[in-house]
């Protein structure tokens, strides 16, 4: 589900549950609504606050571990690639055509991983057929000497290692966030918030401040389903590692 529609979802349970809160108070008898009452309600909302914490805390770090992860992942490839086409180059000019190969494959790995079209959405498949052909190339190459034959052989390493770091991102590609957890913590907040309409006064500023509450929190979920795409919306991993690595490709 995209980002954008969880927040609104989040925002209008959550401030519908002030809300209701509210309108449930003119409801209620009085009796229901007493001291002893209050401190009830307010032990039970404290402990659902301290589930709430801890949940929103979980899936923050989840959401964080996973983007981390996989924008090291992107650095690694962009500095493999480099240190691929020094290998190469080192080797001899009868590896410009694997070279150009290389920088082919470079450049569609970046259209398909951040498409100019917002529309689309990142495509992290196997390697293409240029990957291939450009391995393909290594792998013909018939070294001279010694030297040749280490270049040659770290090469190959070094295809194999970008090839698994794509795959990587590929395989991890689905959501980190459990949406029951997500489903629990909307769930959870909102409670939260109609206990807080059911002892608020009924003006202007006590209602705006619970809305600007309940939009922080579903800012807050927002940024953590940002951060659970990495490869589109707001908070995307940044191209430029693979980018860099693109012009310095034969050179």
């Amino acid at each position: 589900m995209n980002p954008i529609d969880v927040g609104c979802i989040v925002l209008v349970c959550v401030f519908g549950g002030a809300m209701l809160g509210m309108t449930i108070h003119t409801l209620l008898p009085e009796h229901h609504l007493n001291a002893e009452s209050k401190d009830v309600i307010k032990l039970g909302m404290g402990l659902i606050a301290t589930m709430s914490a801890l949940v929103l805390a979980l899936l923050t770090n989840s959401a964080k571990g996973s983007y981390d992860t996989q924008r090291n992942e992107v650095t690694q490839v962009a500095a493999n690639v480099i240190l691929l086409d020094r290998v190469l180059e080192h080797y001899g000019p009868e590896t410009k055509e694997a070279r150009d190969l290389l920088k082919l494959s470079v450049a569609g790995m970046i259209d398909r991983m951040w498409p100019n079209d917002p529309v689309q959405t990142a495509k992290l498949g196997p390697t293409t057929a240029s990957g291939e052909l450009f391995f393909d190339k290594i792998q013909e190459l018939t070294p001279q000497n010694e030297v040749q034959h280490a270049l040659q052989a770290q090469a190959i390493t070094l295809s194999i290692g970008i090839g698994q770091a794509r795959l990587l991102l590929f395989e991890q590609g689905g959501r980190s966030i459990p949406m029951p957890f997500l489903v629990l913590l909307i769930f959870w907040v909102t409670v939260i918030f109609l206990s807080f309409g059911l002892f608020a006064p009924r003006n202007a500023t006590v209602v705006v401040t619970l809305f600007l509450c309940a939009l922080s929190v579903s800012g807050a979920i927002f940024l953590i389903m940002e951060l659970d795409r990495p490869f589109g919306g707001v908070i995307q991993i940044s191209s430029a590692p693979l980018r860099n690595a693109l012009a310095s490709i034969g050179k």
